[in-house]
């Protein structure tokens, strides 16, 4: 039987991951106060930052003076997007929690939207842009990322996942011990669920800035979640394997036909070269592969953290803890 809940949470935790936002930080927090007093009767603002260069932790210190709802979290260096998520998640405290960027183009008057379709029984819902107004290029990175997950998630509503995501915080014990140092949100929100859901919202353009996610970033991002959380490349890699052989039966049928028929062996050092130089751009691409694996395991092996918290809250829920103070 599908649960739902109330449309008006009794709790909800706010979870945005900072970087080069200190112009934003305040109107992001006064906008959030208006909508999330509304809407829930307790609420919280996780920020976390992701070892901003700029001076975004003094100002996420004076916003936790001025408003105890707000929770922050410095991370002793940059990870990136998705790990600072990760640790702000296990740092949330309420049933309910909603993530979204720092550079306000996802609105917090959409978080409503949000909650409505989570209370009708799904247990993630993304907040689609209406429209999006990126280049070319970026649109293309975008694209091939969308079409990654897809495959990795194994559900269409891979292609309207984005970063303003609600969902029930009991999705989030399905990788509460996720310890790799690649971290990918909507990859591990599927090992909780398959009750996923996706509605349009504005998306405003950006206020401060530019985006962190360059073509190369999205690429590259793209490229490690096939690499993290599926076999898809390996299995491309048999494939072509199968393909060369293949074609290498057909090469010696021919030449074999060809000394029958003809009497001779084919001719011509370009065809042998060719011939090489194919099998051996196959087996390359495929060790290639396999190298990524091996790499993965070996990064696996070192144990190394997806995060590490200088000061601010930690912990799993229920386990909540302060580390170091603020500065």
């Amino acid at each position: 039987m599908i649960h739902s809940i109330n449309s008006r949470p009794s709790g909800l935790s706010v979870v945005v991951p900072v970087y080069r936002s200190e112009a934003i930080l305040p109107d992001l927090v006064k906008r959030l106060e208006s909508v999330l007093s509304r809407i829930a009767s307790n609420y919280e603002l996780v920020l976390v930052n992701d070892c901003s260069p700029d001076q975004s932790w003094d100002v996420i210190c004076r916003l936790a003076d001025r408003h105890s709802w707000v929770h922050p979290i410095n991370l002793m260096r940059n990870y990136g997007q998705h790990n600072a998520l990760l640790c702000g998640i296990r740092a949330a405290q309420y049933d309910v929690i909603v993530t979204m960027d720092d550079d306000l183009q996802h609105p917090p008057e959409e978080i409503p939207k949000l909650l409505a379709m989570l209370a009708q029984g799904y247990d993630v819902v993304y907040g689609t842009p209406e429209r999006e107004e990126h280049g070319v290029l970026r649109d293309l990175a975008s694209l091939a990322t969308k079409a990654a997950l897809q495959n990795v998630m194994g559900a269409a509503i891979a292609r309207q996942v984005s970063a303003f995501r609600a969902f029930r915080a009991e999705v989030a014990s399905a990788f509460n011990h996720y310890e790799g140092s690649f971290v990918s949100i909507d990859v591990l929100l599927t090992w909780g669920t398959n009750r996923f859901a996706a509605i349009p919202v504005v998306h405003e353009s950006r206020k401060q800035g530019t985006s962190g996610y360059t073509f190369r970033k999205l690429i590259t991002h793209a490229m490690n979640m096939m690499t993290g959380f599926t076999t898809l490349p390996l299995q491309i890699a048999s494939l072509v394997g199968f393909v060369f052989t293949f074609f290498g039966f057909c090469v010696l049928a021919y030449v074999l036909i060809r000394y029958f028929t003809h009497g001779d062996p084919v001719p011509g050092f370009p065809f042998l070269a060719s011939i090489v130089a194919v099998f051996s751009g196959a087996q390359l691409f495929a060790l290639g592969i396999i190298g990524e694996y091996l790499a993965r395991m070996h990064f696996r092996s070192l144990q190394k953290p997806p995060y590490v918290v200088r000061t601010g809250v930690v912990g799993e829920k229920g386990e909540i803890r302060r580390v170091g103070t603020l500065e």
